[in-house]
């Protein structure tokens, strides 16, 4: 059987947990920045685990992760 590729984008953006989930980063973050709240784009900051129905497919995407 021949190594699967790993997707270069799905590399960068995503992460694994210890505990097999998946840690991502939240949207809205990189740009008209400036009519969201203080609260708001600090909250973006922190990491957030992906929702379950995506969770199959990311996984394909970083199998040796």
């Amino acid at each position: 059987m021949p190594k699967i590729k790993t997707n270069s984008g799905a590399k960068k953006r995503f992460r694994l947990t210890k505990n097999g989930k998946i840690k991502r980063a939240r949207a809205n973050k990189s740009h008209i920045l400036t009519k969201k709240t203080t609260k708001r784009k600090r909250n973006l900051r922190k990491a957030a685990i992906a929702d379950a129905t995506n969770v199959a497919a990311i996984k394909k995407l970083i199998p040796y992760k």
